[in-house]
């Protein structure tokens, strides 16, 4: 990714209040240079918190994150050089209303982990804490990646 001198990540879910917040959480954490990160839901209501397991999941981790949902709309999709969803159902979506993007759009899975079968990300929504826990873990293990493929020289 050499020569970009700002790249935009925007991370995709249902509603932006588990996953994609989470992710975008994750990602601004590592504190890597000219990286701007958003997230957005496909069924967002505007203005909604992260969930409460969502934010304590991330407290516990050390991350600090202020978050209010946000429905995907067309300029998000402009703004960002790659579009990073959580399922496979978020990525045919996108393609489907904004096909312009398909190019820049990829489950995060299977962008990290190029041979895997299961492309989508566990859904905590309406679980316990322990799930919000193992959805965490999941994201951070394909940040990481995610983040050491953009530092990459």
């Amino acid at each position: 990714m050499e020569g970009i001198i700002s790249l935009n990540i925007l991370f995709i879910c249902t509603g932006n209040t588990c996953r994609s917040p989470m992710a975008e959480a994750i990602l601004k954490s590592k504190n890597i240079k000219n990286l701007s990160i958003k997230s957005a839901g496909i069924y967002a209501m505007d203005g909604q918190y992260a969930s409460k397991q969502a934010q304590q999941v991330l407290e516990e981790n050390d991350i600090q994150h202020q978050h209010l949902s946000k429905m995907l709309v067309e300029e998000d999709v402009n703004w960002a050089n790659f579009i990073f969803t959580m399922t496979m159902n978020h990525k045919s979506f996108i393609k489907e209303m904004y096909p312009f993007a398909a190019d820049k759009t990829f489950t995060l899975k299977e962008f990290v982990n190029k041979h895997e079968k299961n492309v989508d990300v566990m859904d905590p929504f309406g679980g316990d804490l322990y799930t919000y826990r193992e959805t965490f873990n999941e994201l951070t293990e394909l940040i990481e990646k995610l983040a050491s493929s953009i530092n990459k020289p």
